[in-house]
């Protein structure tokens, strides 16, 4: 027997839309859909595995506890149980001796979104971590500087743009990120097609880079003063603009002060970038017809990554293209309200124990999470709760967290693989495969190119007795909260939906503000309790029916009816009720970004080094670690390689896929070669999310093909001050013959 599925990618950011066809019960075939209007049959080899991945022997199906330092498959009874008994007591004497760390998987799991933050506020822990700190918090903290949120990132406007500045970001490899998109090489071509013009920032001549008029050359980590330097020209060459933004932004004098001393001549030899070229790539963009910049994980994992991130803003604004359509836009995801409330937004409410670490966005930097594990005193983090994260592999200064993690008391995980990090735990509770649970995409609707909205259905139903994720978390939540481990998570979640109600009409700003509880709570739809919760929500949103106030509107209902989603067109200006902070305008200079401009100069006006600098790199066919254990994606050429220039291989004495020695004073790794001019000299680069070499895992592919792990060669001694981001990119490396 044969049918046909349709949902939504969860692999990546890109969000593409599947066609995945059944035979007998299992996946005989994935596509790229069609008839999906955003992604129209794109996808990327990632994507057509997901059937390999809901059938690998290695993904877990039962619980597993250790005993006796092995884990052993259990009930889901039994686990919950020894949970309790592991948890509940840490939490009784000091509940910040239990730390939680949230991986990126969360924000692609519509139940995970809903309730992951209820089981955090449920430990009441300040020792909250989670990857946004190794990957994209400085974006985080400038949006919430510049526009008063941290969720109103602007997004550049692929489809209509005429100039697009790439700076960080390889995203015809990585399909994007903090910018969604499918099919970037295809709308890449669509604006070269066109007549438009893409240059990319990059130490590597990347993929996209290949794609481009231009690749730039830079030398890592110095991403923001070439910014500046272009700031500094829009100001000097009189070519300031802002457009229809001009009566919604305040700081542009500040602004023009505070470049001023960022010539092109300051910057070149800190950038490796000859100022004329600095200067011809500013009035190229300042003069363009509808141009944008986009920065991401390479400006973002370095010493001064809030102030790229910001720059990349202020660069977007001072030419006249924030809000506007070819330029930096805000998506208005289908759930959201139409506007937020005021708010003022700040960081350092609280500090980490050890290291005095302000917190950001109620987390903490995961450098620091090792030190709060090894040093003792009150506070001291004795116990963990990971969810779909594998921090051995992706923070910084593995090899030391991996040993801290090894004297914790007691550590939980949600996580379908026992890998590098979940062998160190005394329980895991596996979640259901992707294919077994619905799908929205909460988050990077916010992020979204093109606002659009879809939902997907489970492709297979659970085993009975089989609890989804939102069921385990919820659980998880509840044995925190004291309820014990057999609580009625049916009935929390159905309380959870009542105080919902409650709050929304007494919220005047509401589409059901001043309605009965009672009414507004029959009509809401959804056959399980988290699908009631959903609809409410949808329905609640600024695309929603607000249960009757707008007939037109979305429901769950609504759209199960469209299975491929639903288009609304393009983005739209949303100046300045995007805008969150009290003043209502787009802060161009917020003081805390600019007090760090004095730090810069100061790198700027030192030598620069001379040694190798290590930078990490996407690959199309992985996503971090998530799927090095399909062997459809990994076998083939090496992929774990170190990426190094001619000229600096023959200076050490090199040769292609010889093994290289690369050291820090964390660490060592020994690695493949590959000798290449894809790279710039005085950098070397290895990919990110490998190192499946760890007794007591179970990845079975993985570990044949182990690669190393570049974090145990990065420090954790160090963040970039505004965001507690780690500083993974740009590290001074030693290389030699292995």
């Amino acid at each position: 027997m044969t049918s046909t599925a349709y949902r939504t990618c969860p692999l990546c950011e890109a969000c593409c839309g599947l066609e995945i066809t059944l035979e007998d019960g299992r996946v005989k075939v994935i596509r790229g859909d069609r008839a999906d209007p955003f992604s129209r049959g794109y996808l990327c080899p990632k994507g057509t595995t997901l059937g390999k991945l809901h059938d690998d022997p290695d993904r877990l199906r039962r619980p597993l506890v250790k005993r006796d330092g092995r884990h052993v498959e259990v009930s889901w009874e039994e686990a919950f149980a020894a949970v309790d008994r592991g948890l509940t007591p840490l939490l009784a004497a000091d509940r910040n001796s239990v730390a939680i760390y949230l991986g990126n998987p969360n924000v692609h799991n519509v139940h995970a979104a809903f309730a992951v933050r209820p089981l955090v506020k449920a430990l009441g822990t300040r020792n909250v971590y989670s990857a946004s700190t190794i990957d994209q918090m400085p974006k985080h903290v400038a949006a919430g500087h510049m526009f008063g949120h941290p969720l109103a990132i602007p997004v550049p406007d692929l489809d209509r743009t005429q100039h697009l500045l790439i700076l960080g970001a390889n995203p015809v490899v990585s399909n994007g990120s903090l910018a969604t998109a499918p099919d970037w090489p295809g709308r890449l071509k669509a604006l070269r097609a066109r007549g438009g013009r893409l240059v990319v920032v990059d130490p590597r001549r990347t993929e996209t880079a290949d794609r481009a008029d231009e690749w730039v050359p830079i030398r890592p980590g110095t991403d923001p003063a070439l910014l500046l330097a272009m700031i500094h020209v829009v100001f000097a060459d009189d070519l300031l603009d802002l457009g229809d933004a001009a009566p919604h932004v305040t700081g542009v004098e500040v602004v023009a002060d505070a470049v001023r001393p960022f010539t092109p001549e300051a910057v070149a030899p800190f950038t490796g970038v000859d100022p004329d070229r600095i200067r011809r790539l500013a009035r190229q963009f300042a003069t363009a017809d509808r141009a944008v910049a986009y920065g991401r994980i390479g400006t973002h994992t370095v010493p001064f990554g809030t102030l790229a991130a910001w720059a990349v803003d202020v660069l977007n604004t001072v030419t006249g293209n924030l809000d506007r359509p070819g330029g930096a836009m805000f998506a208005h995801a289908a759930h959201d309200p139409v506007r937020r409330p005021p708010r003022r937004f700040r960081t350092g409410r609280f500090r980490s124990r050890v290291r005095n670490l302000p917190e950001v966005l109620n987390e903490l930097p995961v450098a620091t999470l090792a030190d709060e594990i090894t040093t003792p005193g009150e506070g001291q983090v004795r116990g963990l709760v990971t969810v779909a994260g594998n921090p051995a592999l992706t923070a910084p200064d593995g090899g030391r967290l991996e040993r801290a993690l090894a004297e914790l008391e007691f550590m939980v995980s949600v996580d379908p693989y026992l890998n590098e990090t979940t062998r160190h735990a005394d329980v895991i509770l596996p979640p259901p495969s992707v294919l077994e649970r619905p799908h929205y995409d909460l988050q990077f609707q916010s992020l979204s190119i093109r606002n659009h909205a879809r939902w997907s259905d489970p492709v297979f139903p659970l085993e009975p007795g089989r609890p989804d994720e939102f069921q385990i978390l919820s659980r998880l939540a509840a044995i925190a909260a004291g309820m014990g481990p057999e609580v009625d998570t049916d009935a929390l979640a159905e309380a959870t939906l009542v105080s919902m109600v409650q709050t929304a009409v007494t919220d005047p700003n509401s589409p059901i503000a001043d309605r009965d509880p009672a009414e507004i709570l029959g009509m809401v739809g959804g056959e399980s309790p988290f699908e009631r919760l959903f609809d409410f929500r949808i329905r609640t949103g600024h695309r929603g029916d607000g249960f009757g106030a707008d007939p037109e509107g979305l429901t769950l209902e609504r759209l199960r009816a469209h299975p491929h989603g639903i288009d609304f067109g393009p983005l739209t200006p949303r100046l300045p009720d995007v805008v969150s902070d009290p003043d209502g305008t787009v802060r161009l200079a917020p003081a805390e970004i600019l007090e760090d401009l004095p730090r810069l100069r100061r790198a700027i006006e030192a030598a620069p080094s001379n040694g190798l600098r290590l930078v990490g790199r996407r690959q199309l066919r992985t996503a971090n670690s998530w799927t090095h254990n399909i062997e459809v994606l990994v076998k083939g050429k090496e992929a774990c390689t170190l990426q190094i220039h001619p000229d600096d291989a023959a200076r050490l004495g090199l040769e292609d896929a010889a093994a290289a020695r690369v050291q820090t004073e964390r660490g060592s790794v020994v690695v493949p070669v590959e000798v290449t001019d894809r790279i710039m000299p005085g950098v070397v680069s290895l990919p990110y999310g490998w190192g499946h070499d760890r007794e007591g895992t179970r990845l079975s592919v993985a570990s044949r093909r182990p690669g190393v792990n570049m974090n145990l060669l990065t420090s954790s001694a160090e963040v970039e001050p505004l965001s507690g981001n780690a500083i993974l990119n740009g590290i001074p490396v030693e290389v030699a013959p292995a």
